[in-house]
């Protein structure tokens, strides 16, 4: 059979609705999915990866065993009397006599692990190095866990059960419903804040599925919850709670509720509560908190924070109780300066000729010092442009803190911003030891010690899935707890 094309052509533009004319009709619009498809390569990898302490505090290599082990020497301490070295004519002085210390640092492992499968490696051919990014991303998570363990692991110090709620109700406006109330308290070291959220309630022990099948149990930073204390509430009353603080404390998690049926409802930075809003009832139930799960004995070193709090050397000022709710905010001092950190600064030097060469620092109480320092009469207003003297700048910012209590060295202090520290706490660092210190020994304040550095492991492959890991197996070794301050349970305002 002989195919005429012309009379097929004809046929099939009649088929498609042709109207007469020579032209093909058609209906190819972008629905179609017939377009290209514009992928950027590589991916965007829009996290912030902030490591100060990482960056700034020495590695030195460790030398095996299970620690890292040193004798300090802490006083030395004349004969006779301290102020009176005065010697008779042909006697001889009094003996000298030495404080001494034995000191270590537990090496502990740090890890984060990932897989890919065959095909996401071949399917990601001519978009990116998927192995390679695989590896990056794995080391910056680990340096980012690494900050948080050097800012405040915690293995020797146990917060415990948290001592009695105090518990008041008055004033007007609020919307919890008439009814006697439970009130519960529980305590969170930083890791224990960080992990901690109304919607994911405070976390205790955890039983972690390691990538190769195995578990084991990391306690998540969270005290033993406090005895349950009751509030009767007139509609309209607000809440107020209170706890002693406990050391080491970073946060508290406040349960409320009816008798028996309380839940997690607020986490507050400070040891008080002032509760307004009615019940979410959606949050942890108090039933959930069980034992003292704050530290990690075995699993975790002692991180700059826990040091400062167990040390009996380092400066420790727990901001005051005050109005439930509100707390104590930081003073100004009269001179744009802030009393708390004034006396912070001198007793580290009156106890121990030490200076601070760096406060980290919450968004909040970066804040907090620039409202204390600045007003509207102070705050610097300049021309962003001196070709258009109307265009100024405005606001300003505290970035950092002069301190007169200095032997060398330059006297400000830079002030810094650090994104694990929660609010309601300062910590000061003195990174190296002043030159008064002669034949210290001690090149650093503290320093990394590592028995085996940041290492990626390539498990063998038993299925289409590849796995890798990094680990590093390493100590915080504090020399110096002294040449840390920290401030804490500071009020917001």
């Amino acid at each position: 059979m002989l195919i005429n094309p012309a009379e097929t052509i004809a046929l099939v533009k009649s088929a498609m609705g042709a109207q007469g004319g020579d032209e093909l009709y058609k209906a190819i619009t972008l629905n179609t999915g017939l377009v290209n498809y514009d992928l950027q390569a590589p991916a965007k990898n829009l996290y912030p990866v902030i490591t100060l302490l990482g960056k700034t505090i020495p590695r030195v290599p460790g030398n095996g065993g299970i620690a890292t082990n040193w004798r300090a020497v802490t006083a030395v301490t004349p004969g006779g009397v301290r102020s009176a070295p005065w010697t008779p004519e042909g006697k001889r002085g009094a003996r000298i006599s030495y404080t001494t210390a034995n000191k270590s640092a537990n090496y502990v492992t740090l890890s984060a692990e990932d897989n890919i499968t065959e095909e996401a490696l071949s399917a990601a051919q001519g978009f990116e190095d998927m192995a390679s990014s695989m590896t990056t991303r794995l080391l910056q998570q680990g340096l980012m866990l690494e900050e948080y363990a050097i800012l405040g692991g915690n293995a020797s110090l146990a917060l415990g059960t948290v001592g009695t709620v105090t518990t008041s109700a008055s004033g007007a406006g609020a919307t919890l419903p008439t009814l006697t109330y439970d009130v519960i308290c529980v305590a969170l070291t930083l890791e224990g804040a960080l992990a901690a959220s109304l919607s994911g309630g405070v976390v205790q022990a955890s039983t972690v599925t390691s990538a190769d099948g195995s578990t084991y149990t990391v306690n998540g930073g969270s005290s033993n919850k406090s005895a349950v204390a009751t509030q009767a509430i007139t509609l309209g009353q607000h809440l107020f709670a209170s706890v002693t603080p406990v050391v080491g404390a970073m946060a508290y998690g406040w349960y409320i509720g009816a008798a028996g049926a309380a839940k997690l409802e607020a986490i507050t930075a400070i040891n008080s509560l002032e509760f307004i809003p009615a019940l979410a009832g959606t949050g942890q139930s108090q039933a959930a908190v069980t034992i003292d799960a704050s530290r990690n004995a075995t699993l975790a070193f002692d991180g700059l924070l826990t040091t400062a709090f167990t040390s009996g050397t380092s400066y420790l000022k727990t901001m005051a109780t005050g109005v439930a709710g509100t707390g104590t905010p930081l003073t100004a001092g009269g001179r744009r300066n802030v009393t708390e950190i004034d006396t912070m600064l001198k007793t580290m030097w009156d106890q121990y000729r030490v200076s601070p060469t760096v406060m980290y620092v919450n968004s909040q109480e970066l804040q907090n010092i620039t409202n204390k320092v600045m007003n509207s009469s102070t705050s610097p207003i300049f021309a962003a442009n001196q070709s258009d003297p109307y265009a100024v700048v405005a606001n300003g910012v505290v970035s950092g803190y002069f301190n007169p209590f200095t032997l060398y060295g330059t006297p400000v202090i830079p002030i810094k911003l650090h994104p694990n520290l929660p609010a309601g706490t300062i910590l000061a660092y003195c990174e190296n030891l002043p030159q008064q210190y002669q034949n210290s020994e001690v090149p650093n304040v503290c320093e990394m010690r590592v028995r085996k550095d940041w290492k990626q492991t390539f498990w063998p492959q038993i299925t289409r899935t590849r796995d890798t890991g990094i680990y590093v197996e390493e100590g915080l070794a504090v020399y110096a707890p002294f040449a840390i301050g920290v401030i804490t349970n500071i009020g917001n305002g």
